[in-house]
């Protein structure tokens, strides 16, 4: 038995394709649409098609952008002898939101994931590789998330970089700031005394 119109029974569909929205969700989503007004309504569907239009990834550093190239590689004042390597655009954000990293970004958009059938060609290594190549580079920072994925596509990426003579970095890890150690697990707390440093 249908409950909802086929129009809005579509709309839910489509919000429950976006990655962590649920069936209850994607409903109240959907609901909300239909009590905009005809000019809210289109203007958020108008900025769907002008994203989907606009946005593509940036000839240098592959991060997402609407110029011929992105805002940060186009910015003289950073550093371009240090490239930060990032999974996703968004990881770009949060190295951003530190204030702390003034250099150059690459996003792989992806990491090496036999699991969910994603190899070294799926994500963009050869990109990076061009990059460290044509010199300037003197250190690379591996910012891939720590898990299994993460490490594997660091480690992956330094071999390569290692016959470049380039300096490759990770980041620390340790124990988050406002937790309690008695929480950490072993491998944390194993992490944290390897990147000790002194104050």
């Amino acid at each position: 038995m249908q409950y909802f119109p086929t129009a809005l029974q579509e709309l839910a569909d489509q919000f429950a394709r976006l990655p962590g929205i649920g069936g209850k969700t994607a409903q109240r989503l959907a609901f909300h649409v239909l009590e905009l007004d005809d000019a809210d309504a289109k203007a958020f569907a108008d900025a769907i098609l002008a994203a989907k239009q606009t946005v593509h990834t940036c000839p240098v550093c592959q991060n997402l952008t609407d110029r011929s190239v992105c805002s940060l590689c186009d910015n003289e004042t950073r550093d371009r002898t240090t490239i930060c390597v990032v999974a996703e655009p968004k990881d770009v954000i949060a190295m951003e939101r530190s204030r702390e990293f003034n250099g150059l970004y690459h996003v792989l958009h992806g990491v090496i994931s036999p699991l969910n059938h994603v190899t070294q060609d799926d994500i963009k290594i050869k990109e990076l590789l061009m990059r460290v190549g044509a010199g300037g580079v003197q250190e690379v920072i591996m910012a891939t998330n720590p898990d299994t994925e993460g490490e594997a596509t660091a480690m992956y990426i330094s071999r390569l970089l290692r016959p470049m003579e380039v300096r490759v970095t990770r980041l620390a890890y340790g124990v988050p700031v406002g937790s309690q150690l008695e929480y950490a697990d072993e491998v944390t707390l194993s992490r944290a005394l390897e990147g000790r440093k002194e104050i």
